[in-house]
């Protein structure tokens, strides 16, 4: 009697229940792989940083020499500076752009512009550096007046080191923003269509409802889009020279080599005044003449 209730009404058995086992499979690779390419990594940057050259212990030595090192700290400051920007202006304006795009209530124009922000986060990486070189060319950008209206007469001006941190917000902003938008999109239909009929029968607008409904609805997917936006942002933090240094890894100069141009490491001064890029003591330290 049990095995005929067990029967759907056809008559037929049921097939075996296969979900489980697939799941665990599933599962079971992922662990594999971020074991063998997240956790072990991990551990053994864990163990790099404790030892020597010589594969001896170094306990802190290795930390304290980092932190010693004159270009640690602006490095520091210009990651920090980078981070305000980015989050910042995600957290805004992928709000605002989603709440305006789930506003529009024309179909196929809210699809095009889901279209147009999210294209960025998907073109190559080797294609976007391309793209972005280009656009910060004041000679040959399409917004070469907006460059020039800032001072930005050539590229070396607009890519030097103090310029760095708002350049690679917007180029993460410009990047990243997309996904986050179509995320907001789709948190935003969750949001019940009685609650919002409620509203405009009571007599709100599009502003107030924006701000007293869909914005606290929000506020769960804001907090994850802020911390992992952080927690991908703070990457930067393992190399702590990249945003000091990236200018002379985008053009390489030759100051190094110019005999009017020496500069020591003891000072940091140079003979004349510096060239728009740092100076050889600050882009090759191992280049750069010890002081007598």
């Amino acid at each position: 009697m049990a095995r005929e209730a067990a029967r759907p009404a056809g008559g037929r058995p049921r097939p075996a229940d296969t979900r489980g086992a697939v799941s665990y499979a599933f599962v079971a690779l992922y662990t594999a792989l971020a074991i063998a390419f997240g956790v072990l990594p991990a551990l053994y940057a864990v163990y790099l940083a404790f030892t020597s050259g010589d594969g001896g212990f170094a306990g802190f030595g290795n930390f304290a020499k980092v932190v010693d090192d004159f270009r640690f700290l602006p490095a520091v400051g210009h990651v920090a500076w980078y981070l305000a920007i980015w989050l910042g202006s995600l957290v805004t304006l992928v709000t605002f752009l989603a709440v305006v795009v789930h506003a529009i209530g024309v179909r196929w124009l809210s699809r095009t512009l889901r279209l147009v922000f999210y294209l960025p986060g998907a073109i190559a990486g080797a294609s976007s550096v391309l793209l972005w070189l280009f656009v910060l060319d004041p000679t040959a950008s399409p917004v070469a007046p907006l460059l020039r209206l800032f001072g930005f007469a050539s590229f070396n001006q607009v890519i030097a080191p103090g310029h760095l941190p708002p350049i690679f917000a917007i180029i993460a902003f410009w990047t990243g923003a997309g996904g986050w938008i179509v995320i907001m999109y789709g948190a935003l239909n969750n949001i019940s269509a009685e609650v919002i009929e409620a509203a405009r029968i009571d007599g709100a607008g599009p502003v107030q409802i924006a701000w007293r409904i869909q914005l606290p609805l929000l506020r769960k997917w804001i907090s994850y889009m802020g911390i992992m936006s952080l927690a991908a942002g703070t990457q930067l933090f393992v190399e702590p020279q990249l945003l000091s240094q990236a200018s002379n890894a985008i053009v390489p100069n030759d100051y190094s080599s110019t005999s009017s141009r020496t500069c020591t490491r003891s000072s940091r001064t140079t003979s004349t005044p510096p060239p728009p890029l740092h100076c050889c003591c600050w882009s090759s330290p191992s280049r750069c003449p010890r002081s007598s």
